[in-house]
């Protein structure tokens, strides 16, 4: 299927979820909104689903039969950077910052508007789909590659989420300039505090700061300004 607004094929996306009305409700938005939609109903389901047609995203419940959902996203995640929503009826902390560790892309708390959903996914989808910037980035021994969306530092590939990506890449854009977490939120995820949680920009610097740096409680690169934001120090 193509869509002739963009000339892009229609986007793919798998929704996992045991309640069949919010499987009904979800896919309704998401097909109004010129999705191609498939279901699983467990987690099991959703893994053979992922094996059999990879989507362009997940929206991902947490609480499944056979296999939860942060399992189900944790294997997937050892081979595949599909951005992944997660729907979860939890409400502490803990477990919504669990699955941002985990490499979720974002997150909805039930009960949720689905217009909200639909609206996280078109934002989510534009910003894996849109081309990757042509640009190197290179302080000393670390290497940022828009074109292949590549990271190397001290002569090794970095494995990368595509959010953990283009939030060092938009950083490391502008060195020493520091960011909020609300200005992260726009212009790396779209969004913005009234409909994202600010911690969600924490959780993905303090990833980060694991993958990139020798001691990520003495960064090298990615440091906290106090009261503030974030900044890359080249």
């Amino acid at each position: 299927m193509l869509d002739m607004t963009t000339g892009q094929s229609s986007p793919r996306v798998l929704v996992v979820d045991d309640e069949p009305m919010v499987r009904e409700v979800v896919t309704a938005y998401l097909e109004r909104d010129g999705c191609k939609v498939t279901v699983a109903e467990s987690g099991r389901a959703a893994l053979d689903a992922l094996r059999e047609s990879p989507p362009d995203l997940v929206v991902l419940d947490v609480m499944l039969p056979e296999l939860d959902g942060l399992s189900v996203l944790a294997q997937l995640r050892r081979s595949s950077d599909v951005p992944v929503i997660l729907l979860t009826a939890r409400t502490e902390e803990s477990d919504r910052v669990l699955g941002l560790e985990l490499g979720a892309d974002d997150y909805v708390v039930k009960p949720f508007s689905p217009r909200e959903l639909s609206a996280r996914v078109r934002t989510v989808l534009r910003r894996s789909r849109s081309g990757p910037p042509k640009t190197i980035i290179e302080f000393d021994d670390l290497l940022i590659d828009g074109a292949t969306r590549e990271v190397t530092c001290r002569g090794e590939i970095l494995e990368l989420t595509p959010k953990e990506f283009d939030l060092l890449a938009f950083l490391a854009s502008s060195p020493r300039q520091v960011f909020s977490r609300g200005q992260l939120l726009e212009h790396v995820w779209d969004s913005s505090a009234d409909y994202q949680d600010p911690s969600t920009v924490t959780v993905h610097v303090r990833r980060l700061r694991m993958k990139l740096e020798n001691d990520p409680e003495h960064p090298r690169w990615l440091h906290t300004v106090w009261g503030v934001g974030y900044r890359f120090e080249p």
